[in-house]
């Protein structure tokens, strides 16, 4: 038996997808930092669902705890702006399960109603499914990862469809989140300076957009580069910030 779990804040506008596509499993655990929207209401709609609260403490910190309210083992890990697909529900069910492996998922990404095949966002694949017995989160407070250290990784081969932009607003919404949360961990870690901070960006622009072929994406994947060298300076202009002990993170 599997069991999901979904971290929520103000995710009223993707959960009710995300968890319509879990409605297959016994046990779908919701863990909530604080919603303002109607988060709390649609989760609470799904009888297969047990909501928990808890304060934001870093997502690796959260995605355990998650698991461990969990009523299985195996835990499938998505974010509130994730699909399973059928096909990829059927795959796993299908598997035979080995305590030793990790599972990885391929990645269909979102923007604009396209499938985005650029700027680095295709492929795209990441560990989702585990026993929790057997491994858990990295501690880290964000990008943490199933670790999979001495663990065979075996590649499923249906998707998850991710929705994350679904118009401009959210992309500065996660940008001011993620690079907050870079600059908290990694304050007195990396060192930091306005010179830094320009070079990331201007390099993380470059790579988007000719490296990895944003430049073919249309007007899609010139937003995505954009997109990508700002958080790319305000990451490392935050942390410059931060490590001068400003009081603004």
């Amino acid at each position: 038996m599997i069991s999901a779990i979904v971290l929520t804040k103000d995710s009223s506008k993707t959960l009710g997808e995300t968890l319509r596509s879990l409605s297959r499993f016994d046990d779908v655990i919701v863990l909530d930092t604080g919603s303002s929207d109607s988060t709390i209401e649609i989760a609470k709609s799904f009888p297969n669902v047990t909501l928990h609260r808890h304060s934001f403490s870093g997502f690796g910190h959260l995605r355990n705890l998650a698991s461990n309210y969990t009523k299985n083992d195996w835990v499938l890990s998505l974010d509130s702006d994730e699909v399973l697909t059928d096909e990829a529900f059927e795959e796993i069910e299908s598997k035979k399960l080995e305590d030793t492996k990790v599972y990885s998922f391929p990645f269909d990404n979102y923007f604009n109603n396209k499938h985005i095949k650029w700027c680095g966002w295709y492929p795209d694949r990441h560990i989702r499914l585990f026993n929790k017995s057997s491994t858990s989160f990295s501690s880290d407070f964000v990008h943490e990862r199933v670790l999979d250290d001495d663990m065979q990784e075996e590649n499923l081969v249906f998707s998850i469809k991710h929705y994350s932009y679904g118009c401009i607003s959210d992309f500065l919404e996660k940008m001011q989140r993620y690079s907050t949360l870079f600059a908290q961990q990694n304050k007195y870690k990396k060192r930091s300076s306005i010179g830094k901070a320009l070079l990331h960006g201007h390099f993380a622009f470059f790579k988007s957009y000719i490296l990895k072929r944003g430049i073919l994406g249309g007007k899609e994947g010139f937003i995505i580069s954009i997109y990508n060298a700002q958080t790319a300076y305000y990451k490392y202009l935050k942390l410059w910030e931060a490590n001068q002990d400003a009081t603004c993170l």
